[in-house]
């Protein structure tokens, strides 16, 4: 039995977008934030632990702030699916905090949703912030572990 298949000419979106999503946000600096408009649509929606923004100028207020208070961000994509105009990702965020020299890394994961233009119209980034980034803290990072044990028992 033989399977025609189906048109792709609106099935391939994320496929072909995502490629270059990923390669300019694992080099992404400071002065590359200009580029934005090239990988998400104007009315996009962002979403995170901290933020939900809408507006390619939210999404960069929310990157430029990344700057400003991290050390030398940077992303790593360990993963990816792309099927139709939905893409999975997942990644390393390694950063050091402003004036401490230890690095930090998160482990997360981010779902996009491109456009037929193959834009972002959504990006949600999937972490936990509690075991990721608040157990690491000195004072937090104590009443975390603490709450944890407590729950666990």
């Amino acid at each position: 039995m033989s399977v025609t298949p189906m048109p792709s000419h609106r099935t391939d979106v994320a496929h072909h977008a995502m490629p270059l999503f990923v390669a300019y946000f694992e080099r992404l600096r400071e002065q590359d934030l200009h580029e934005l408009a090239r990988f998400y649509a104007r009315d996009a929606h962002f979403k995170d632990p901290f933020n939900e923004v809408q507006g390619l100028q939210a999404i960069e207020a929310i990157f430029q702030h990344m700057f400003r208070t991290l050390d030398g961000p940077h992303f790593l994509v360990k993963e990816r699916l792309a099927q139709g105009q939905q893409a999975f990702l997942t990644w390393d965020f390694r950063f050091r905090f402003k004036g401490k020299p230890d690095w930090q890394l998160i482990h997360g994961a981010t779902r996009l949703q491109f456009d037929a233009q193959g834009l972002v119209v959504l990006h949600r980034d999937y972490w936990d912030a509690a075991e990721e980034l608040y157990e690491k803290l000195p004072v937090l990072g104590s009443l975390m572990r603490w709450l944890k044990r407590r729950v666990a028992s």
